[in-house]
């Protein structure tokens, strides 16, 4: 890449990276962290940022026209349900007081790659990298869109993992279920009525 390429990777990847560290599926991440495998869990997570990202910069300015806006709310529902799930799970599996993670690596991979994949479909992130193609060239986007969300996801596994060590079992499946059952919450309720949140 040309140097006015560098620095179009370097605003694509502070953009992207910086909202996706405060968006719903940076803290679906955590959560999901703090109950697996790091590896499996930023494996997973990091996959699903990349396809996420290709898919984006090959779809360009024509998503709406691609998908269309009824298959994105079914999308959205999905994720929103499938972290609902996760999470009545997460309660009702019995806690165990052993320091070592409870999912496993191919689990934790599964789980990580479903929920990033299905709620960055159409979501913010998405929108952006798609509207900076157009700007930037799509390599550019490839690349800095990736390099960040990559990035952010291994933060959120670091953080996740952090918070398993100082908290007990039983408090951490506490604090996932319930980031998982807001995040699921408020995902499927912005699938719903977009409008209550026209920031997004």
């Amino acid at each position: 890449m040309a140097v006015g390429s560098v620095d179009g990777a370097l605003v694509v990847l502070a953009v992207i990276g910086g909202l996706e560290l405060i968006d719903r599926t940076s803290f679906a991440l955590i959560a999901l962290s703090a109950r697996s495998r790091a590896l499996g869990a930023w494996a997973g997570g990091a996959s699903a940022f990349v396809l996420t990202t290709v898919i984006s910069v090959a779809v360009g300015a024509g998503i709406e026209a691609w998908l269309g806006m009824g298959r994105i709310v079914w999308v959205r529902l999905a994720g929103g349900i499938f972290l609902l799930a996760y999470a009545s799970f997460t309660l009702l599996r019995q806690a165990k007081e052993a320091p070592t993670p409870i999912v496993g690596v191919r689990g934790a991979f599964a789980a990580a790659f479903l929920t990033i994949f299905l709620l960055e479909l159409g979501d913010t992130t998405m929108i952006f990298e798609i509207v900076f193609v157009p700007t930037f060239g799509w390599l550019v986007v490839l690349v800095g869109g990736a390099a960040g969300l990559v990035a952010v996801a291994a933060w959120d596994v670091w953080l996740g993992q952090r918070l398993s060590v100082r908290l007990r079992p039983r408090t951490v499946q506490r604090v996932v279920a319930t980031i998982l059952f807001v995040v699921g919450t408020f995902t499927i309720v912005y699938a719903l009525a977009p409008a209550l949140f026209p920031a997004l």
